[in-house]
């Protein structure tokens, strides 16, 4: 191998060097456009369910509905539905035939994903909607903002924002353990009727339907999980990364200078 060969091969691998540094260097200066990308393809591919199954694409929804099945319980009375006449019904509402027994029903009620009355089923439930969509709109603000100081979320707040998912699901489950899906405390929330002398609506406090104070709940304890878990950390996440792209511009600074 001759000497012209070594440094032909070795400005090859510098040149390849300084290419992946400056691709790294651009990634970890605009990370928060590539995660907005990447994850909003997560957060949104479960409403391309409902349109593929309105499309007739049944196939390309069912993948869909299979894979977020691990990550969301996806019963029907507590997700939304496009296409159909509302965004979200009741459990009477649904053209199942519940037994009682909570476990038969809840894989009645995962199994169920529409029809061309109702309308298809978004892949996952509207907790999880408010929940991983809250974390993509806390990512979209902070970008925002980012060019300012911002600091991070402290632990207090932190923790009294997660306070209404643990409360909100945590009752939930008990709820539908002890009493079921149609009789626990929370399905008719008679606790909150009597203590607002029962000023609102029946349907405000029976059920999950679209409105009603479970689907609110869900929605708002939601929104402040993601937002609390996402503010607390991306503080941290981008003083780290820009740190690091700077010391990347300057290695390839240094690098073309001595070029």
């Amino acid at each position: 191998m001759t000497e012209r060969t070594l440094i032909g091969r070795t400005d090859l691998h510098a040149q390849r060097a300084i290419t992946v540094t400056r691709i790294t260097a651009w990634a970890l200066e605009h990370w928060i456009g590539l995660v907005l990308l990447v994850y909003g393809i997560v957060v949104f591919a479960p409403f391309f369910a409902p349109v593929f199954m309105h499309l007739g694409l049944v196939g390309p929804a069912q993948v869909i509905y299979f894979i977020y099945s691990f990550l969301c319980h996806q019963m029907a009375q507590r997700s939304f539905f496009m296409f159909g006449t509302q965004p979200m019904y009741t459990m009477a509402q649904l053209p199942l035939p519940l037994t009682g027994n909570a476990a038969t029903d809840i894989l009645a009620l995962r199994a169920f994903i529409g029809n061309a009355e109702l309308g298809w089923k978004v892949a996952w439930s509207d907790r999880m909607v408010s929940l991983y969509g809250g974390v993509w709109l806390t990512v979209l603000l902070f970008g925002w903002v980012r060019r300012r100081t911002v600091k991070k979320l402290g632990l207090v707040s932190t923790l009294l924002l997660l306070i209404p998912m643990a409360v909100d699901g945590g009752t939930h489950f008990l709820s539908d353990l002890s009493g079921g899906l149609t009789s626990g405390f929370r399905y008719d929330n008679q606790w909150l009727a009597n203590l607002t002398q029962n000023a609102l609506p029946v349907w405000f406090y029976v059920g999950d339907a679209f409105g009603s104070f479970n689907s609110w709940m869900r929605l708002i304890s939601g929104l402040a999980f993601g937002f609390a878990v996402t503010w607390l950390t991306l503080p941290i996440v981008d003083q780290n990364l820009r740190e690091t792209a700077q010391a990347l511009r300057e290695k390839l600074a240094h690098s073309t200078a001595e070029a």
